[in-house]
C-alpha cells in the first residue's frame, strides 16, 4: 500500500520510411479496458549542414535556409541567433506538407 503499481510495456518501432505513423494498443482484463493512441513522426536522415559566407566587407548576404515539415502539424519556431553581425526573423511558421526558407543575412562590419 502506498506505492503505485507501474507496469512497463518496451515498444520497439522501426520504420522503413519518413512519414506519420499511428498505432492503436488495446489492452484488456476481466474488469477494464484501456486504448492508447500513439503517433510517431519519422524524419527522413539529415547531414549536418555548414554555410559558408562570402561577400566584400560592409556588404551584407543573405542565405535562405529551405524548413521542410513533414509531419501532420503546422510547426511555429521561435528562432534565438546567436553570433555577431547575423540577422533573420524572430518567429517562423512553416505549414504541414511544405517548405519555407528562412532568410539568415549575415552583415558585417568590419573586414
Amino acid at each position: 500500500l502506498g506505492g503505485t503499481d507501474t507496469v512497463e510495456f518496451p515498444i520497439k518501432f522501426t520504420p522503413k520510411y519518413p512519414g506519420c505513423y499511428h498505432c492503436q494498443i488495446v489492452l484488456k482484463s476481466s474488469c477494464d479496458i484501456r486504448v492508447y493512441e500513439i503517433e510517431c513522426v519519422v524524419n527522413a536522415d539529415q547531414a549536418d549542414a555548414q554555410l559558408e559566407f562570402l561577400t566584400p566587407a560592409y556588404q551584407a548576404v543573405t542565405q535562405e535556409i529551405p524548413i521542410s515539415n513533414k509531419s501532420s502539424e503546422d510547426w511555429r519556431f521561435e528562432v534565438l541567433l546567436e553570433g555577431q553581425c547575423f540577422y533573420g526573423p524572430p518567429v517562423i511558421n512553416v505549414p504541414v506538407g511544405k517548405t519555407v526558407p528562412y532568410p539568415l543575412t549575415f552583415k558585417p562590419v568590419a573586414e
